[in-house]
C-alpha cells in the first residue's frame, strides 16, 4: 500500500518493478477520453499484461468526485487480487486519488508530466475508442449500453500481441492463475 498525504501524490518512478514487466497481472492504465466542448468524458482504463479494457461514462464533466465515484464503480466488480495499481496522468480530474487507495487498497501512481508514453497502452486504448467517439462527440449522448458495446468489441478482438488470444480470454486466464 502507497502512503499519501493531501495534495501530494505518488510518481511513476516509485511503481514496483512487477509493473513494468508486464507479468503481473492487476495493474492498471487510466485516462479520460474527453468530449465535445470539454463538456463530458469516458473513462478508460487498461489493464497492463492482458490490455482487457473498462469504460466509463462522466455525463456531467470529470470533476474529481464525480471521476473518483465512476472509478469506484468500474473497480468494484474487479476481483481484489486483480486491483494492484493504477497510473494516471497528473490531470486534476485525480484529485482525490487517495480515496482509491484506502478503498481498494490499490497503489495510485501518476505518469511524469508530458509523458503520455508512460502509459501506452492506455494511450493506444483511447485511440482505438476514437473510432467510436471521433473528436468532437458529444459524450453525454453516449449510453452505458453503447459503452458496454465498445468495451466488449475491444475486449473480444484477437490481438497479435496476445498471440491471437483475446484480452478476455487473458483477462480469464489471469484471474485463474493469479497468486492470490
Amino acid at each position: 500500500k502507497t502512503t499519501h498525504t493531501l495534495g501530494s501524490f505518488i510518481k511513476i518512478a516509485d511503481r514496483p518493478a512487477a509493473v513494468l514487466d508486464r507479468k503481473e497481472a492487476g495493474h492498471w492504465e487510466g485516462d479520460l477520453v474527453i468530449g465535445a466542448k470539454n463538456a463530458s468524458a469516458v473513462i478508460t482504463l487498461v489493464e497492463r499484461t492482458t490490455r482487457f479494457t473498462l469504460l466509463g461514462n462522466l455525463p456531467a464533466g470529470y470533476r474529481p468526485e464525480d471521476t473518483l465515484a465512476a472509478l469506484a464503480e468500474l473497480f468494484d466488480p474487479v476481483p481484489t487480487y486483480m486491483r494492484r495499481s493504477l497510473t494516471w496522468d497528473r490531470g486534476s480530474e485525480m484529485a482525490q486519488w487517495h480515496y482509491l487507495v484506502d478503498w481498494f487498497n490499490m497503489g495510485v501512481y501518476f505518469a511524469d508530466a508530458h509523458s503520455p508514453w508512460q502509459r501506452g497502452s492506455n494511450e493506444n486504448t483511447n485511440r482505438q475508442l476514437r473510432f467510436w467517439l471521433p473528436k468532437g462527440t458529444r459524450l453525454d449522448d453516449v449510453s452505458t449500453e453503447e459503452l458496454a458495446e465498445i468495451t466488449d468489441v475491444l475486449n473480444h478482438q484477437p490481438r497479435r500481441l496476445l498471440g491471437w488470444d483475446t484480452s478476455a480470454e487473458r483477462y480469464a486466464a489471469a484471474s485463474l492463475c493469479i497468486d492470490r
